[in-house]
């Protein structure tokens, strides 16, 4: 989600200028220049800047020094309805041991209502720009003015690795543009000489010591440095112990850099597994259990018919494809690509807030529909996306039936739909249907007799004076209320002919302290936040 001002917004694409190879210089580039550059699409290439190569001796005329700097300034303007991506190409020589890029764009004044200027950056090396291809070296959408890589090591959100000549590409996102344009400048500078000592990625490993089957936390969406969050890689790890976790995914949006250093915070208490938000212009999806390393890209929108080849990618993979908050109301957020993809969805993601409740009510209808026409169904899922302070890390989270804290094994839980979502770890649910001598709990399906009585129970703690809420294909059918203490359990009866599924919700008090009502008209169709939510256990007549 868009915390702190940040949701991988984005700055102006670029006029190049280009001075004599030695000195550095500014140019702003003339409307000629600009129609040098090819418009395709949703992106724009600009002409390419060069830079001389490293001389081979003293008396090598016109070359940079060996081991110096060279500066190229850039500066030009982005008009409103600019494309999403704009490349500038660098043409970089032999030679060079690092790259460091600076930009900076104007944010004028704008009518209340209309979009001010917000571009993000990234860059591309000599393996090309190819959709999903092998050339990104990292991405810090508007949260960094800066960034350098080189051999050794990259600011968060870059890849470390050589600095191969070639054409590399300078990536802006203008993801808002002001009436008035965006004007922007960019600085590159080339460091010459031998490069440094390779990096040495530290992944996490695949498994922890856990408890055999049985039920594991884990929040699955958190954000650090090295995209828009302010924590530490290990602060993050801190604050998942601190919750009560057994597990949490790295989230970072649209870069796999952070991978690279979980497996110093990894442990036998805590499983990390690798992932990333990935972070279109029409709307944001996790990509959980990623091999680690591993890339998705994110440079397409619902019309373009990308989305499911990199969905196929995950699910390739073993991972999972995770709509995330597909009703936040900030630009470019909201989820516009449907869910026949989608492995589970986000519906409570930080916070519990309107565009929550929206998310609840959309995959309840979903299982309906699932329900009507046989298809499968779509597990819910809850995360914090925490980014910074004061965000809490796993509120909420996910609790998960697995046969063993690794990762293959949470994530077929998560994919089985066999969890429930908690506020934090201090709230203690169980949930089952017992009929026909059967059982079932959260994710799985009773068969039973049409007329056969069906027992539905729910045990919980936590959660003083909530509200207890059982939901079926036709709405909300039974609402009780916890004591003070917070522990209670709640049993209602019902049959396979009335209900095709039943699901659980626990609910704070209302503000003024009262439990709120359901399935009534008026101002009274209100509930308090969300304490916990338990995926359906499905009813299946014998038969059927």
């Amino acid at each position: 989600m868009c915390r702190d001002g940040h949701c991988e917004h984005s700055a102006t694409p670029l006029a190049p200028g280009v001075d004599d190879g030695v000195q550095p210089s500014a140019d702003t580039v003339d409307r000629r220049r600009l129609l040098m550059a090819a418009a395709t699409g949703a992106a724009l290439t600009l002409a390419p800047i060069s830079f001389a190569p490293a001389r081979a001796d003293a008396a090598t005329k016109g070359a940079a020094p060996a081991d110096g700097e060279v500066t190229r300034v850039v500066t030009g303007q982005l008009a409103t309805g600019a494309a999403d991506f704009v490349y500038l190409p660098v043409e970089v020589p032999k030679g060079v041991q690092k790259i460091a890029v600076q930009y900076s764009y104007d944010k004028p004044t704008v009518p209340a209502g209309t979009p001010g200027n917000s571009c993000d950056i990234g860059v591309f090396d000599e393996r090309g720009l190819k959709l999903g291809g092998k050339g990104f070296r990292g991405w810090s959408g508007g949260f960094r003015t800066s960034f350098e890589i080189s051999n050794s090591e990259a600011t968060p959100g870059y890849l470390p690795g050589p600095v191969n000549p070639g054409t590399w590409h300078i990536v802006l996102g203008p993801y808002q543009v002001a009436p008035q344009g965006l004007n922007y400048q960019v600085q590159i500078t080339l460091t010459y000489g031998e490069p440094g000592p390779a990096f040495t990625p530290n992944y996490p490993p695949k498994r922890a010591k856990g408890r055999g089957r049985a039920w594991y936390r884990g929040d699955g969406h958190l954000h650090t440095v090295y995209s828009d969050g302010r924590r530490l890689p290990a602060e993050v790890a801190a604050g998942a112990r601190a919750a009560g976790l057994d597990f949490m995914v790295s989230t970072d949006h649209n870069t796999s850099a952070s991978h690279a250093v979980w497996g110093q915070y990894a442990g036998e208490d805590l499983l990390i597994v690798t992932g990333e938000e990935v972070t279109t212009r029409n709307g944001h999806w996790l990509a959980l259990g990623l091999p680690a390393g591993e890339w998705i890209d994110w440079r397409y929108r619902s019309r373009d018919d990308a989305f499911r080849r990199f969905a196929r990618q995950v699910h390739s993979v073993g991972g999972l494809v995770v709509p995330a908050h597909p009703y936040c109301p900030y630009v470019a957020c909201q989820w516009k690509f449907g869910y026949d993809d989608a492995d589970a969805v986000e519906v409570w993601n930080g916070p519990w807030t309107y565009d929550d409740e929206s998310a609840v009510d959309t995959w309840d209808a979903m299982l309906g529909e699932a329900v009507r026409t046989g298809k499968r169904w779509i597990p819910a899922m809850g995360n914090s996306d925490a980014h910074s302070e004061p965000q809490v890390i796993g509120l909420p989270h996910n609790v998960v039936y697995a046969d063993d804290l690794a990762t293959d094994a949470i994530l077929g839980g998560l994919r089985a739909g066999r969890t429930w979502i908690a506020e934090s770890h201090t709230v203690q649910l169980t949930f089952a249907v017992t009929g026909d001598g059967r059982k079932a709990g959260i994710g799985e399906t009773l068969t039973t007799r049409a007329d056969a009585p069906i027992d539905v129970r729910l045990d919980v703690e936590g959660v003083p004076n909530g509200t207890v809420r059982f939901i079926t294909d036709e709405g909300q059918m039974h609402q009780e209320s916890l004591p003070a203490s917070g522990s209670g359990s709640v049993v209602w009866r019902t049959t396979t002919s009335l209900a095709a599924y039943v699901r659980a919700e626990v609910r704070h008090p209302m503000a003024d302290g009262t439990p709120g009502k359901g399935n009534a008209m008026g101002p009274n169709l209100m509930w308090g936040p969300m304490a916990a939510l338990t995926n359906p256990v499905f009813l299946r007549r014998s038969g059927d």
